[in-house]
């Protein structure tokens, strides 16, 4: 219905932000990554989502579109709502959703509140097929042997790296022969 609002930020709350355009003050629930962008008194463009369920409707704010666009992909997902997608969006940027579910890297989202373990593998298995290798972070476009990237992921998570960056380390090797020769430049890369 709303594609997004432009106006100037009039309040800037701990889970929302409220922003004024021609005369109307549109609160809109935001991630913490979008509200520490947005500074009070300045105007800003926010990607919109509006959310109708059980009778409530709710306005959600986004600082990019590829934000709002992994938002609604996690909605999708079952027994993911709104809350608990912007509470992953608060922790990871969409490429690190990306980098998680091409990698099949659960560990990701172990410091998401409100999501547990089968959570968290259902977003992997639901999602898998709509994304893809290019919405990673940059310089990891060769994903030609995605198991050999989970495996890797396992086993820097199980020497205890966060799941996290154990996935960002793995994504940013761009080939290797072996999970052995994987996990060693992943190494390499968490130790800089």
């Amino acid at each position: 219905m709303y594609a997004y609002i432009s106006g100037i930020v009039d309040d800037l709350l701990v889970d929302r932000a409220v922003l004024e355009a021609d005369g109307v003050g549109y609160e809109l629930f935001c991630s913490s990554m979008t509200l520490k962008r947005l500074t009070c008194g300045k105007k800003e463009r926010l990607y919109t989502h509006l959310h109708l369920a059980e009778g409530v409707m709710a306005l959600y704010g986004f600082y990019e579109p590829e934000e709002k666009e992994m938002f609604r992909r996690l909605l999708s997902v079952t027994r993911v709502g709104p809350k608990l997608a912007l509470a992953v969006l608060s922790l990871l940027t969409p490429s690190d959703v990306a980098a998680a579910i091409v990698t099949n890297n659960a560990a990701a989202f172990d410091r998401v509140p409100g999501m547990g373990r089968k959570t968290a593998q259902r977003v992997l298995l639901e999602l898998k097929e709509r994304v893809e290798a290019s919405e990673m972070l940059a310089g990891n476009t060769n994903l030609d042997a995605p198991d050999l990237r989970s495996e890797a992921v396992a086993a820097l998570v199980s020497l205890g790296y966060d799941g996290l960056a154990a996935g960002k380390a793995v994504a940013a090797v761009e080939q290797a022969q072996s999970v052995e020769a994987l996990i060693t430049a992943a190494l390499r890369k968490l130790a800089k």
